[in-house]
């Protein structure tokens, strides 16, 4: 059995629709929408509204972790427009592209970018989105548990971490525990490009000692420090960040 794992697509249709060659399956674990490329400063919905100068701006500002100063900036550019409409109707052009390119069967859940409230009206048959659940693969059992913990970035679905640790909870003991962030751990958070430590959940590092998975697997940190280590027997893998490399990290038994 093979089964190819993304995530952080942020826009990337065009390796995501080769992602599942030669595997049995596709999971993607979230962060399908990009809004604003950190690379590359004339892609995603923010550029799109506001053009490449301001959009350079906010990154350098939020790079500098001067988030008010962004939040400021970012409204004085929203004045006058209807945010909420212009975001959705970016956001559901990108995930009509991108649904349509997920192979079958494809296995995702929710980045902390993304919009769960959109997915059920893209997610074709071949698609099946968990959250907070867990479903057999191949002979393993896999959980699933999306989204992210509230941040200074105030992206879309970022949750409580009582909520979070409901979800682990309601995942229980699983072969491959699936997430979009990592376990609180500072070698798996840190991001050496951005040069900021990331939100990491204390409760699924706990999970993780607690129910012992063969693997847990994430994504969410573009540029970790470590991107592999072991906590106990499991083996806990950031599967890399799809959008800049296009290439799926695969899973073999």
């Amino acid at each position: 059995m093979r089964v190819h794992v993304v995530s952080d697509v942020h826009g990337n249709t065009e390796a995501l629709a080769r992602a599942g060659d030669g595997a049995d399956a596709l999971v993607c674990l979230g962060d399908l929408v990009l809004f604003l490329d950190y690379a590359d400063h004339s892609r995603g919905i923010f550029p799109d509204l506001f053009g490449t100068e301001n959009a350079s701006r906010i990154v350098a500002l939020r790079t500098a972790r001067r988030f008010e100063e962004a939040r400021a900036f970012g409204a004085s550019l929203w004045q006058g427009l209807d945010r909420n409409a212009a975001i959705e109707s970016a956001v559901r052009k990108q995930y009509s592209e991108l649904f349509a390119a997920f192979p079958t069967p494809t296995y995702a859940t929710y980045g902390n970018v993304d919009i769960p409230g959109l997915w059920k009206e893209y997610a074709g048959r071949g698609t099946t989105v968990l959250d907070g659940e867990r479903i057999e693969i191949g002979g393993l059992v896999f959980g699933f548990v999306g989204g992210g913990l509230k941040s200074p970035m105030r992206t879309p679905y970022e949750i409580s971490d009582e909520e979070y640790a409901a979800k682990i909870e309601a995942v229980g003991e699983v072969d491959v525990l699936c997430t979009h962030i990592p376990p609180e751990v500072p070698e798996l958070v840190y991001d050496t490009v951005a040069r900021r430590f990331e939100r990491g959940s204390v409760a699924l590092l706990e999970a993780i000692r607690r129910t012992r998975p063969r693997y847990a697997l994430f994504g969410h940190v573009h540029q970790p420090l470590v991107r592999r280590m072991r906590i106990g027997v499991t083996e806990c893998v950031n599967v890399g960040h799809f959008a800049g490399s296009g290439r799926p990290w695969a899973l073999e038994w």
